[in-house]
């Protein structure tokens, strides 16, 4: 790795497991000290953080939040600064990913995914301007090729990514030029744990990726770090899909 986040502090929501603790990791091996959110994964939250403190002593944190609360932003904000002294980098990462049927959808289910998909990222953000302005700092939130394209059953998630889409480029315009702000829009890269796609959809989802197989979590990771560290680049969603979003 380059270390070239090497002195620098990077908050990750959702950081405990799948996509966001292949992030944490990531941008931990360049140098970066992390802030972990979580929200219920206690246990998965203080392995990571065990594991990022055995590598290297004193470098991670983490720190319990629902997202949906109005006091979550200040509280992400504040366990980077009191624990590290700075923030540098924000991975909006968390979200709640579940069908809404059209004809039954309930307000509490769109409080929910708009809230942790949309509304979280833009308070956590508004709340961490001023300290990432200060460093030159960036924001990656992580999109879907869905945002643009939405997946049918998926009504109200589908609108919330777009959303995240379109707040991405309206923060960099907002932020920059101190802050930079990107977003990765990941294809199939890890199956839901609750079943929501069975064997015969997660088959034809494959067969019409290009590259013919399901992403890493980790292959998102790279797109963050490389987004991270990329000090021309602002405004962007970049597709980790294996080219599905071609075919769709």
């Amino acid at each position: 790795m380059s270390n070239e986040l090497g002195g620098k502090t990077v908050l990750v929501t959702g950081a405990a497991r799948r996509i966001g603790a292949a992030i944490a990791r990531r941008l931990h091996a360049d140098g970066a000290s992390v802030v972990l959110h979580y929200r219920g994964a206690e246990a998965e939250a203080a392995a990571l953080e065990a594991e990022l403190n055995a590598a290297r002593a004193g470098s991670a944190a983490k720190v319990k939040a629902d997202l949906l609360a109005p006091v979550a932003p200040k509280v992400l904000v504040d366990c980077a600064l009191e624990r590290f002294g700075r923030l540098d980098l924000l991975v909006n990462n968390a979200s709640t990913f579940y069908p809404t049927a059209i004809g039954s959808i309930e307000a509490a289910q769109w409080e929910e995914l708009i809230g942790s998909n949309l509304r979280a990222p833009l308070f956590i953000a508004q709340a961490a301007a001023a300290e990432l302005g200060k460093h030159g700092g960036a924001i990656v939130n992580i999109v879907d090729i869905h945002a643009d394209r939405p997946l049918k059953g998926y009504a109200v998630y589908s609108v919330a990514k777009a959303g995240l889409a379109a707040l991405t480029r309206a923060l960099a315009l907002e932020l920059g030029p101190a802050v930079r702000v990107n977003a990765v829009a990941p294809g199939a890269i890890a199956w839901p744990e609750d079943g929501q796609f069975p064997p015969p959809e997660r088959e034809r989802i494959v067969a019409t990726t290009p590259l013919g197989r399901l992403g890493a979590p980790e292959e998102i990771a790279r797109a963050v770090h490389f987004l991270a560290t990329a000090p021309f680049v602002t405004g962007q969603v970049l597709a980790v899909d294996g080219g599905r979003s071609i075919f769709l």
